[in-house]
């Protein structure tokens, strides 16, 4: 139970709303900040606004998957009113808050250093990108059924990179028949796509690979999917990139070609906001857990 700790949470968006829930059903004190549009009331919860003797109050903070901009914004899909953390506020917060986010900008982790705070940026964590990789898949899929006049099944697929979720994405890709190709940038990935049953390449072999290809899925955050890459595709195919903004794709000579190519970042809080969701809020629950039994121990 987390009876006794309180806990702020400033903006977000579906996402935020299972970490509310859960923690309120485990008797945490929780007060919510930027959440004034909300349809549907979560009981055992406190509205407020973003105001120092709120935050002065906190064991805990928690922000939106991107913390805040690097302005000190904070995004919140539930309420019209803007909502800024400023640096005195951060010094309200007491030394022993941990403030709780998915990435963070450096405008937060400075905040954070001067101000001696324990940041956790869960989506470093491997459980959280592992479990995340599931429903950056099945969106990735939806996205491909959506934008295309032919089956997943029989179609020629590359995934680049071959990390958490580049596995999950080939995996899920085979699953439904195509033919799978991975990108692999460290010789032995090989023996692990192998073994599953793809076909891996070399990046830089990319250009050598994508003559047929009809979709391609790109995990790697660099420029990889370059102008002559794209000068030797099919104008048919379809490029998904998953990586984080900007994209490992040159999304203008993609147009200037008529090759589709998108870019979804964050598909976990678009497609699946309840199950990322509760990803999340099992983390930051496990952790808080950990964090009062190491207290009594101490005792």
């Amino acid at each position: 139970m987390l009876t006794g700790v309180r806990i702020v949470v400033l903006g977000g968006d579906a996402r935020q709303l299972e970490v509310i829930q859960k923690c309120a059903e485990l008797d945490a004190t929780v007060s919510v900040v930027g959440f004034d549009k909300l349809e549907r009331s979560i009981p055992g919860i406190e509205h407020h606004e973003l105001e120092d003797e709120v935050l002065a109050s906190a064991d805990v903070l928690v922000l939106p998957v991107v913390g805040c901009d690097d302005q000190g914004k904070v995004s919140t899909s539930f309420s019209d009113l803007p909502i800024f953390l400023k640096k005195e506020q951060i010094a309200a917060l007491p030394e022993h808050c941990i403030v709780f986010t998915g990435m963070a900008k450096p405008f937060l982790r400075e905040l954070c250093v001067d101000n001696g705070l324990r940041l956790i940026e869960v989506l470093d964590r491997d459980d959280i990108a592992l479990y995340n990789s599931i429903p950056t898949a099945e969106g990735a899929v939806a996205m491909a059924i959506r934008e295309t006049d032919f089956t997943i099944h029989g179609s020629e697929c590359i995934v680049l990179g071959l990390g958490r979720t580049g596995f999950t994405m080939a995996k899920t890709l085979q699953g439904l028949g195509a033919n799978v190709r991975v990108g692999i940038r460290r010789e032995e990935d090989a023996a692990r796509a192998n073994i599953m049953g793809w076909k891996p390449f070399m990046t830089t072999d990319l250009a050598a690979q994508t003559g047929a290809v009809d979709l391609l899925f790109n995990t790697i955050p660099t420029m990889i999917i370059t102008a002559q890459i794209l000068s030797r595709m099919p104008q048919k195919a379809v490029i998904i990139d998953l990586a984080s903004a900007p994209g490992g794709c040159d999304f203008r000579y993609a147009e200037k070609r008529g090759i589709k190519a998108l870019l979804a970042p964050g598909l976990p809080g678009i497609v699946a906001p309840k199950t990322a969701g509760g990803i999340i809020a099992d983390v930051l629950i496990r952790l808080l857990l950990e964090e009062q039994n190491a207290r009594e121990v101490e005792r």
